[in-house]
C-alpha cells in the first residue's frame, strides 16, 4: 500500500476511529483486506498508538459535582457556633457542617449538584451568613 493511501487511512480513522475496514475502503476504493493489513502494521509500527473518545461533557448526563466549602463566621453569644451550624445545616443543599479549627470556623460539604447551582448558593445563601 502506498505512503498516501496510509496516510489517507490515517485522517480518516483520526476524524472517526470507529469506521470499519470496510467502510475505509469503500471511501477510498480500496480493498478491506488491504486496510486492515495497514492498520494492523500502522499499530504495530506505533504510528497508530491508540483509539480516543472525545467526549462533550456539557452535553454528558452527569455534570453534578460534590463541593466541600469552608466559611468563617463569627461566633454568637451565648451559643457559639451552634446557631448558625444549625442554620447552614437547614438548606437541602448541605449534606453536612463540621466545625474546624484553624483559618476556618465550619466546613459545610454539599450534596452533588451542578457547578451553577452550587456557585448560585454559595453566592446567594452562604455569603449573607
Amino acid at each position: 500500500m502506498t505512503k498516501e493511501a496510509k496516510e489517507k487511512i490515517l485522517k480518516i480513522i483520526e476524524k472517526n476511529s470507529r469506521l470499519t475496514n470496510v467502510d475505509i475502503a469503500v471511501m477510498l476504493d480500496l480493498d478491506p483486506m488491504d486496510v486492515a493489513t495497514a492498520l494492523k502494521q500502522m499499530e504495530e509500527d506505533k504510528v497508530i498508538c491508540g483509539y480516543h473518545t472525545l467526549v462533550n461533557w456539557d452535553k454528558a448526563a452527569d455534570d453534578e459535582v460534590s463541593a466541600v466549602i469552608e466559611l468563617k463566621v463569627n461566633p454568637q453569644r451565648g451559643s457559639g457556633f451552634d446557631k448558625i451550624a444549625e442554620r447552614v445545616y437547614q438548606y437541602p443543599e448541605v449534606d453536612a457542617v463540621y466545625l474546624m479549627s484553624g483559618a476556618y470556623d465550619l466546613l459545610v460539604e454539599m450534596r452533588k449538584a451542578p457547578m451553577k447551582e452550587i456557585a448560585g448558593f454559595v453566592a446567594n445563601r452562604l455569603s449573607t451568613i
